[in-house]
């Protein structure tokens, strides 16, 4: 058919798909969300806060040191010592898991901070807001 499009089909030969490269569903993606009457709405009315995850975390805590709850952008400067006391939040957390890696969103300038908790250390990273992303990855934070 076409290098862009593989057409899925069962057993009996009926078309049940279609697969589409990244650059065929960025050409092609308002379109097909119009036909279907799908809206996009923002990020963070998608998913709320993981906070049972958070909490889990907590629950399970291994580590020989205690609970860190402070969060620093080192882009903007934003910080907090503790994220979930502050009303309005500084930090939307974005993942927790059992593993120690909790991540966060900076509400001042959208920047991805990261905190990864290990045996002996905390290691954190912080990831610039992007605006320009590439649409064929729709990966967002």
């Amino acid at each position: 058919m076409s290098d862009h499009i593989t057409e899925l089909f069962d057993k009996d030969g009926n078309l049940i798909g279609a697969l589409l490269t990244a650059p065929a569903w960025t050409a092609v993606r308002d379109q097909v969300m119009n036909c279907l009457g799908i809206r996009d709405t923002p990020a963070e009315a998608e998913k709320p806060e993981p906070l049972a995850d958070w909490e889990t975390l907590q629950q399970y805590w291994d580590f020989p040191y205690p609970v860190d709850t402070d969060v620093a952008c080192e882009h903007c400067g934003n910080s907090t010592e503790d994220w979930a006391a502050d009303d309005p939040r500084k930090f939307r957390l974005t993942s927790a898991n059992l593993a120690g890696l909790v991540s966060f969103k900076c509400m001042s300038c959208r920047a991805k901070v990261v905190k990864k908790h290990f045996k002996d250390k905390i290691s954190t990273e912080c990831t610039p807001f992007i605006e320009a992303k590439n649409a064929s990855k729709e990966g967002r934070y």
